[in-house]
């Protein structure tokens, strides 16, 4: 059974009310999918089929280094889509595994099917490439974290990208260990390089809010790396 009161929460569904999303689906032909915890729901390098969406619980993206170690990308929670934005294209194949983080439910709809919904529905369309263009910025930022080979590299990367040219300061909204998950390294790692910048004089960390003393420092960890 589908909560269509959430699912309208859903980044492709947003802003639809709960009776036309439920008119639209009932114009096509899709699943729903359980997973048990720790249960694989697809493996990187699959072929994309279905747009899948989770409708309860979360999973997470994992990818394997060229050292062997297991990178998590992110969590994905209900409503999300999981990658959406690789339904089309020449290589329209999964770029990480996905497991579930706990008993897991997910609406998976046909490629073929979606794209019905799509004409039917321009709100779905636009709703679609706002979302596929939000992943790809997504990915984009994380390419410049594993790109970068030092946690303070990747620290400076993020405060500096945060902050902005026009600020100093920002509000952190992420724990230290989301944080962690997100460059690819352990929390008591990242909260040493954090402590060790504090003491440089590098920034300052007053609860929730992060300010940059020295841009320039900041800057020329990037330069040097």
């Amino acid at each position: 059974m589908i909560d269509y009161s959430l699912l309208s929460l859903c980044p492709v569904f947003r802003g639809i009310p709960e009776h036309e999303t439920r008119q639209l689906l009932n114009e096509i032909h899709f699943q729903l999918k359980n997973y048990e915890k720790d249960e694989v729901v697809v493996l990187a390098g699959e072929e994309v089929k279905h747009l899948l969406i989770v409708l309860d619980g979360t999973v997470r993206g994992e990818m394997i280094d060229y050292s062997g170690k297991t990178v998590k990308i992110e969590d994905i929670e209900a409503p999300k889509p999981l990658a959406a934005a690789f339904l089309f294209g020449k290589e329209n194949r999964f770029p990480v595994t996905v497991s579930a983080n706990t008993k897991a439910k997910i609406l998976a709809i046909p490629v073929p099917e979606f794209l019905k919904i799509l004409q039917l529905n321009t709100r779905v369309l636009r709703n679609y490439l706002n979302s596929i263009s939000s992943r790809a910025q997504f990915l984009s930022q994380k390419l410049n974290f594993l790109s970068f080979k030092t946690i303070r590299e990747k620290v400076a990367h993020f405060l500096l990208q945060r902050a902005g040219d026009r600020f100093h300061s920002f509000e952190l909204n992420s724990t230290q260990q989301q944080l962690a998950d997100l460059f690819g390294v352990t929390r008591p790692s990242l909260a040493r390089v954090l402590g060790e910048m504090q003491t440089e004089g590098l920034i300052s960390i007053e609860k929730k809010t992060v300010t940059l003393l020295d841009k320039n420092a900041l800057n020329q960890l990037l330069k040097n790396g």
